[in-house]
């Protein structure tokens, strides 16, 4: 505790220099928890996909639909526990870039499938009433300033409706679902009996299957067997895990995550020879000092660890001013209006923060540290 007043003043004895310093850290972890929050957004499935929900399409292409009737058959698979199917609707809300995901879905089957998703049963009763009946996730009500009760009309571009509107479909709003933290709340959910029985063209079809197993331990077999139920059917599947599904969708745009790391370690790097540039200099302004220190008696430890904390120090400040400011721009949640399903900085991303600010500030002052421990006092004299 003795050395905490020489260290302070020691780190500010150049204050121009320290000040520019830690400002390079602050923006090299402000630009961290913003590309983690990036990152979490565009990955938030991956990391919540079930290991025990298979996802079954077209084995041509995930545009191709399948017939409704396969659902039964793929209960009837061992060691499925459920089974649904989902459609895309790919309406236009008001204009084209307001875009956002509209399934069609059986309701009670898909929501017992995802427990993350939190609809209250009465919300639930009430879509099951209603024919036309639709549901929000919070996020995107939010987007549209949308309440229970509205009326949302949607222009089709796929699935042209068989009433005389020309290609508008309406919806009743009959409820907002929750989810957990990360969870995606950024859909529309309406019914697939009504779609299928208003659409023109593509009377029992549908986009894709989702599967609930008793064991995701027998994932790949289970997978085997759905595909070879339809082998050589006018529609063959091909069955994957949702994790493995969601994570080969997202790569398909690239994948951001490499792009993110790639990023940050190019920037930690710079900073890692930055601070590691102040502390040489700092080391070199006091070689004298730093003799005497050793003539009064104190060991190489105590020397080493003078210079390895002040190397903490500009870390630990700097970055943690930067992260703790990129948290708080994340809570003031989605800069982009709902167009980002998820705008979380993950805690396991903030544990990573802060181990970097020491990593980084160990291997700044390392090499500076050596040099002060192995310093000779006659040599450090004489220099002086």
């Amino acid at each position: 505790m003795k050395l905490v007043p020489l260290i302070w003043k020691n780190l500010w004895r150049r204050k121009i220099r320290t000040t520019f310093t830690l400002a390079c850290v602050f923006v090299a972890f402000l630009l961290f928890g913003l590309l983690m929050t990036i990152r979490a957004a565009f990955s938030f499935g991956v990391d919540l996909a079930g290991l025990d929900r298979l996802i079954v399409i077209h084995k041509v292409s995930l545009i191709q639909p399948l017939p409704e009737s396969y659902v039964e058959r793929i209960r009837s698979v061992e060691g499925v526990q459920a089974a649904t199917h989902n459609t895309w609707f790919g309406g236009v809300y008001q204009d084209p870039r307001n875009f956002f995901g509209q399934i069609a879905t059986e309701p009670e089957v898909y929501f017992a499938m995802y427990p993350e998703l939190r609809l209250p049963p009465e919300q639930m009763e009430a879509w099951l009433a209603d024919r036309q009946g639709a549901v929000a996730g919070r996020a995107l009500a939010e987007r549209f300033g949308w309440q229970i009760g509205d009326r949302i009309p949607l222009q089709a571009t796929i699935w042209m409706p068989k009433s005389g509107d020309g290609t508008t479909w309406t919806f009743n709003l009959v409820g907002i679902y929750d989810g957990e933290p990360g969870t995606d709340t950024t859909n529309l959910f309406f019914r697939y009996d009504y779609l299928d029985e208003n659409r023109q063209e593509g009377d029992g079809l549908v986009g894709w299957f989702v599967v609930k197993i008793d064991d995701p331990g027998r994932s790949v077999e289970i997978a085997q067997a759905v595909d070879e139920m339809f082998a050589n059917s006018s529609a063959e599947t091909k069955t994957t895990t949702e994790k493995g599904f969601v994570d080969s969708f997202a790569k398909q745009i690239g994948d951001i995550g490499a792009i993110m790391i790639a990023i940050l370690s190019a920037v930690l790097f710079t900073m890692l020879l930055v601070v590691a540039n102040t502390m040489a200099q700092a080391v070199r302004e006091r070689t004298s000092e730093l003799a005497v220190l050793k003539t009064l008696g104190f060991s190489n430890t105590v020397v080493v660890a003078t210079v390895l904390v002040e190397a903490m120090v500009i870390a630990v400040i700097g970055g943690g001013l930067g992260l703790g400011l990129a948290w708080l721009i994340v809570q003031q949640g989605d800069p982009t209006n709902g167009l980002l399903p998820a705008f979380i900085l993950p805690g396991r991303d903030v544990a990573a923060g802060v181990a970097l600010m020491g990593a980084l500030g160990l291997m700044a002052g390392a090499l500076p540290a050596v040099s002060a421990m192995r310093l000779r006092i006659t040599d450090a004299l004489r220099r002086n």
